[in-house]
C-alpha cells in the first residue's frame, strides 16, 4: 500500500490515552472546561486532579451518559 492509498486512521491511528507520553501530565486548559460542562450536565462531581490520559477517558465516559460529542 502506498502513502497516499492509507485512510487518516491508518496515517494516525488512535492510541491509548495510556500510551500517551504526555498522559500523566496534569489535564489541558480544554480539556478541564468541558469536564466541568460535561460534570455539571451529568450531575457527577468533577474531579481537578486528573491527568491528562484520565481525563480523557472521563470525557468519553460522560459523552456517553449525556448524549455529548461523538455519535
Amino acid at each position: 500500500m502506498t502513502p497516499d492509498e492509507l485512510t487518516p486512521a491508518m496515517q494516525n491511528p488512535e492510541k491509548d490515552p495510556e500510551e500517551w507520553t504526555t498522559g500523566k501530565e496534569p489535564m489541558t486548559g480544554p480539556q478541564r472546561s468541558y469536564l466541568q460542562t460535561l460534570c455539571r450536565e451529568a450531575g457527577e462531581e468533577f474531579d481537578e486532579t486528573l491527568t491528562k490520559a484520565a481525563a480523557s477517558r472521563k470525557i468519553e465516559e460522560l459523552q456517553a451518559k449525556t448524549g455529548r460529542g461523538k455519535k
